[in-house]
């Protein structure tokens, strides 16, 4: 009896099953694929691949310029700041390859050293030659090189980012705007008041 009620319950809950899935079958088989591709790769549009190709080499270029802080920054407060840049902005490049590589775009190479002058239309990048001078730097005068280059680069990375946030499409990426905006804002009037001090 047991097994008999068993079955026929089995049987009742297939044809529900079926019953929910049958006459939208269609719909539901379509959508599903289409919103875990949506998951994975995001509605994004040309302004989110823009966003992240340009960003990945400002950001590197800010990490190479915060390496340069230890073993010449004087100042622990400008060498804080530098650690506190290479750990925010490191996981940052990482998430904007996954995005292009999800997306199947073109992902800008890093190479140590490398000269981000080429790069136009992305304001705050420092060309070889201030690279050099700032190599060459030790001490107070390093600080000093270094905040006013850092003010110049993160402003232009507030800028890419609100860009970002008022055109792009993908929400991760809008999302990671609004924190570089938020975080890169408050270091900006950080540098500006070290600057004031020196």
């Amino acid at each position: 009896m047991r097994t008999t009620r068993f079955a026929a319950l089995s049987v009742s809950a297939l044809f529900a099953l079926t019953a929910c899935g049958g006459g939208d079958d269609s719909g539901s088989a379509a959508s599903s694929p289409s919103v875990s591709a949506e998951a994975s790769a995001g509605a994004h549009n040309a302004q989110d691949v823009s966003f992240a190709q340009g960003m990945i080499p400002h950001h590197q270029q800010a990490i190479e310029m915060a390496e340069l802080a230890d073993g010449r920054a004087a100042s622990a407060q400008v060498k804080d700041l530098a650690a506190r840049v290479e750990k925010a902005q490191g996981p940052e490049i990482s998430t904007m390859t996954g995005w292009l590589k999800a997306w199947d775009e073109k992902v800008p190479e890093s190479m140590p050293g490398m000269d981000h002058s080429g790069m136009t239309g992305m304001t705050g990048m420092m060309d070889s030659a201030d690279m050099g001078k700032l190599k060459k730097a030790s001490g107070k005068e390093f600080d000093s090189m270094f905040l006013t280059m850092m003010v110049e680069h993160h402003e232009g990375a507030v800028e890419m980012a609100n860009t970002e946030k008022a055109k792009g499409e993908y929400k991760a990426a809008t999302a990671m705007a609004g924190d570089i905006v938020t975080a890169q804002n408050a270091e900006i009037s950080e540098m500006k008041k070290l600057l004031g001090e020196s």
